[in-house]
């Protein structure tokens, strides 16, 4: 599963760079899309596979916090990005002759380094406060990765404070950008239920539907991963749900986007038949 998402991934950046016909906004938000898939799935699964395959179970602390940095980056990259890809296709549905002018490509970049700065700024306000807590020697930590809400278990010291400051940062991380596209899709469907064609209305919510698949399962199974550590007391549970996550979903977004879309696909196809 690992070899087919960096793979899958990896087709898919380089036919949007190397076909001149996908260079546009929506596809190079995609591509950088599956830049931060690649970089998700990275930080935990070779780990993984290395302690099956060497059974030795061990990460330091430092390893610890530096994958934690790592993953929460890469997580809220994901998160931003789903929003600012939300926002194109409002942009592109609702304001169809201004796009061009409007995505433009100083603005595009913008946005991706807005959303690399978001996301490092969530990344290390949760690694300034898991440095905060203090660890007996020899934690065993019931997961395959070091998730914060089972690290806040684990501490010695009182963690009251840093539980609502996590549950804080998340909200706000979380929340802000799942706004952004509940709100971009309220415009959406607003915009496409005046348009007088059916054909017209398919065509446009055809359009959405690769980015709206990819957005139910990425919150779907956040949300799960997120509160199934306060609600359940089964860690299984909420690694069952991170491996969705973390595996399932980066491995799948590539096929989402591919397989329903008709350009990506004759792109993929001429870029098959130049490698052969």
């Amino acid at each position: 599963m690992y070899l087919v998402t960096m793979l899958g991934n990896l087709l898919i950046i380089l036919a949007v760079s190397s076909d001149s016909h996908l260079h546009t906004s929506m596809y190079f938000f995609l591509s950088i899309l599956s830049m931060a898939d690649i970089g998700f799935t990275s930080t935990t699964i070779p780990k993984m596979i290395l302690d099956i395959q060497t059974h030795s179970r061990v990460i330091s602390y430092a390893s610890c916090l530096i994958q934690q940095f790592f993953l929460i980056l890469f997580g809220c990259l994901d998160n931003t990005l789903l929003t600012v890809m939300a926002y194109d296709r409002f942009v592109a549905i609702c304001y169809p002759l201004h796009y061009l002018v409007i995505m433009n490509p100083r603005l595009c970049s913008l946005l991706v380094l807005m959303s690399f700065l978001i996301s490092l700024l969530d990344s290390q306000l949760h690694c300034l406060l898991m440095s905060q807590l203090s660890f007996c020697t020899n934690v065993e930590i019931p997961h395959f990765f070091c998730d914060p809400p089972q690290l806040l278990k684990l501490a010695c010291n009182d963690t009251s404070t840093s539980e609502i400051l996590i549950y804080i940062i998340g909200a706000i991380f979380g929340g802000v950008p799942l706004s952004g596209i509940i709100f971009s899709y309220y415009k959406i469907v607003s915009s496409i239920l005046r348009v007088p064609s059916s054909g017209g209305r398919y065509k446009a919510f055809v359009t959405c539907g690769s980015h709206l698949s990819v957005v139910c399962l990425f919150y779907g199974t956040a949300f799960v991963v997120y509160f199934s550590s306060t609600v359940s007391h089964s860690p299984k549970k909420g690694v069952v749900a991170s491996v969705v996550y973390t595996v399932v979903i980066p491995m799948l977004n590539p096929f989402i986007y591919s397989l329903r879309n008709r350009d990506m696909k004759r792109a993929l196809q001429r870029l098959l038949n130049r490698t052969a």
